[in-house]
């Protein structure tokens, strides 16, 4: 399984609103500019998460976008979700029942749960607070050596 660009994408434009802290508006343009990532990506990304409530919207010079709830709020999983829908890695566990026909007699059904449940497990217990904590950590480390040995 892999996951998109889209969503790595907007958990990295969610990352740099969550650094900025509360009320602090970030245009598309300079979280483009701070991630390396295509501004016009970016835009076809943000009315999702607008649509969702994750992220407002602010009009005027200082405009931009800024998060709605505080950092502790959000998981990786609730972002992943927005942009993706299911996370499942396949199709037949993407409805709450399954709804595939062979599902009482598939032998690899289980396997499939489980690792399900894995990723369930990993990307709904970090939330964008804690993936601010790591980032800073990692900034103050290499603000102390040179750029090149980070």
């Amino acid at each position: 399984m892999k996951i998109s660009a889209k969503s790595r994408y907007a958990l990295h434009l969610m990352l740099a609103l969550a650094m900025q802290g509360q009320g602090v508006n970030l245009s598309v343009k300079s979280v483009a500019e701070s991630q390396g990532i295509s501004e016009k990506y970016l835009e076809q990304i943000i009315p999702v998460l607008v649509r969702d409530g994750y992220v407002r919207s602010v009009r005027g010079a200082r405009g931009g976008y800024h998060l709605v709830k505080d950092p502790e709020e959000y998981t990786v999983g609730m972002i992943l979700r927005t942009v993706e829908g299911s996370i499942a890695p396949v199709s037949c566990l993407d409805d709450e029942v399954n709804q595939c026909a062979r599902c009482k007699e598939c032998v690899t059904l289980d396997l499939w749960e489980q690792v399900d449940q894995a990723i369930s497990n990993v990307v709904d217990h970090v939330t964008l607070a804690d993936l601010v904590d790591k980032q800073r950590r990692i900034d103050a480390r290499c603000s102390t050596r040179r750029k090149g040995n980070c």
